[in-house]
């Protein structure tokens, strides 16, 4: 059995959903288990993230998948809070030759979201973790990959904060598509 640990704040729910198709994805996957963990605001006092029970969890994964919101051109508030309280794990190197990979959530269709992605992996390398890209196409007919992005998933939905969060269908199935490829790229790394 290999883990998949899905870690991510969602401010609004959209990054929630994503984290969810992403779930769905990685258990297609045989002899998967799949862990998702929601960071929320109660675990910051003083400005600092703290939940040894999560970093134990992470511990024990094979793979890591990173979310987050872009709010203003990065990760959210919440979110960095949580990777900074992550640098305990860096210093151990304890998630080290972990597989990473990330997914972010925007208003609007270039919304500076790759930076947002592009800060996850460079968190991922500095611990010394491997990154899976999402390895399809852009724009694709049934809607794989409509917005484009090697890096990771980006998801894209018109801000409208009177009504509940939804995804986009394309969005979903990227998100789907990519925590299936974590899952197999997990189990190959570890050849099993």
């Amino acid at each position: 059995m290999r883990t998949i640990s899905i870690v991510y704040f969602s401010g609004f729910g959209h990054t929630h959903l994503m984290a969810q198709a992403i779930a769905e994805g990685a258990n297609q996957s045989p002899n998967t288990i799949v862990k998702t963990i929601r960071i929320v605001g109660k675990q910051i006092a003083e400005g600092r993230w703290n939940d040894s029970t999560i970093l134990e969890t992470l511990h024990e994964a094979d793979a890591i998948i990173f979310g987050s919101p872009t709010y203003m051109g990065g990760v959210a508030s919440e979110f960095k809070a949580f990777l900074d309280g992550a640098s305990q794990v860096w210093l151990q190197q304890g998630w080290k030759n972990k597989l990473a990979g990330g997914f972010t959530h925007s208003g609007s269709p270039a919304g500076d979201n790759q930076s947002t992605l592009l800060y996850l992996a460079i968190n991922a390398a500095q611990h010394g973790m491997l990154w899976v890209s999402l390895g399809e196409m852009p724009i694709q007919a049934n809607g794989l990959n409509r917005l484009g992005a090697s890096l990771g998933v980006i998801g894209q939905t018109e801000p409208n904060f009177t009504q509940e969060a939804t995804l986009d269908a394309g969005d979903r199935l990227t998100a789907q598509h990519y925590g299936h490829r974590i899952a197999m790229t997990t189990h190959r790394w570890h050849k099993s």
